[in-house]
């Protein structure tokens, strides 16, 4: 008999967005991939890979791709630490600060594999609800006084920004940890990287998955003060990116007029979905990623999930409380988003 952990066999896991086999004739809007492609300067370094880059081990510290994201964040290469995705960092995180007897804080609903995380370490959570408009739940987060506090902003899935003077305060407040994971950042205006210079006990974590269009590459970053990487850098495999990665990471972060021209296309199809929904009566929260959170006026998300998916379009849809009353929908191209306008218009009637 196989014979797990007891916190492993009560573990539900985490459960990825839907993602149709390769060539599927689907308008994909559920998992928040970038529409566009990645930088040209991406394409290039695939094209002219080395095959002895694969044949060796990768550098164990990704150094490539971390000067290229330092010189982008503004920090000394050592406060930047690469990983397979932001969520190896989260991994990481929890691997390093979380056991039983310890506590992990966020506030909900927000990114469900924060709740995995802790349940792999099998450590206590506490979980703060926002309010109606999602505004961040200071006062409760600092009462809970969590050995490791995660806050995701812009946040998945209402897409709203915690305030820069909201994290302050909790960094300040916070005798643990905290981890501003800022996935969506790119979409955003304003991000909370200057905390790391003012605080020790905070990590902020970026991806190239959203805004570089490299969700298939699994590349991210935490910036933080040499003494908190130091303890996350024990823990990580000893190659945790490989040559592939660190090369076509560098490449893109080199092209921050590719990232941010595609940015901007995203911002300004967003407010145009964003238009086109509140037409239909839809209640919005004031997006800041590229996504929108949505519920229908009649409330029946859940009909409107299944009925777009059997026209070919995926959107996002929870059976939670809190959640079960909307959808989240990737921005997509312009034509995308057209026909899903389309289609809920006919639905919506």
């Amino acid at each position: 008999m196989i014979n797990f952990r007891d916190n492993v066999k009560k573990m539900e896991g985490y459960v990825p967005g839907e993602q149709p086999p390769p060539g599927s004739r689907v308008i994909k809007l559920n998992t928040n991939e970038n529409p566009y492609p990645p930088s040209p300067e991406v394409m290039k370094v695939l094209r002219e890979f080395e095959g002895d880059w694969l044949r060796r081990y990768p550098d164990p510290m990704a150094t490539m791709a971390r000067e290229a994201a330092a010189k982008v964040y503004g920090v000394p290469v050592d406060w930047v630490m690469a990983a397979n995705g932001s969520d190896e960092m989260l991994a990481l995180l929890a691997r390093a600060f979380l056991e039983p007897g310890r506590r992990i804080a966020y506030p909900m609903p927000t990114y469900s594999l924060y709740i995995t995380l802790a349940e792999m370490q099998d450590a206590a959570t506490v979980e703060i609800p926002y309010d109606e408009d999602y505004n961040l739940p200071v006062e409760g987060l600092l009462a809970a006084q969590a050995d490791l506090t995660f806050i995701c902003t812009p946040n998945n899935p209402s897409a709203t920004v915690a305030p820069v003077r909201d994290l302050d305060k909790l960094a300040s407040g916070l005798k643990g940890v905290l981890v501003i994971d800022e996935a969506y950042t790119d979409f955003a205006d304003e991000n909370a990287l200057g905390l790391v210079s003012r605080y020790e006990n905070v990590i902020v974590l970026r991806t190239l998955s959203k805004g570089y269009s490299l969700a298939g590459l699994r590349l991210g970053f935490g910036v933080a003060q040499p003494a908190m990487l130091e303890g996350l850098i024990k823990i990580k495999d000893s190659y945790n990116v490989d040559s592939v990665a660190l090369r076509l990471a560098a490449a893109a972060m080199s092209d921050q007029s590719w990232m941010k021209g595609n940015a901007e296309r995203i911002k300004a199809d967003r407010s145009r979905l964003a238009k086109a929904l509140e037409q239909m009566r839809f209640k919005l929260w004031a997006s800041q990623a590229n996504f929108i959170m949505a519920s229908p006026s009649r409330g029946d998300a859940r009909y409107l999930y299944f009925e777009l998916r059997d026209r070919g379009i995926l959107v996002r849809y929870w059976d939670r409380p809190g959640l079960d009353d909307k959808i989240r929908i990737t921005v997509g191209t312009e034509e995308q988003n057209q026909i899903l306008n389309v289609a809920l218009k006919e639905l919506v009637k």
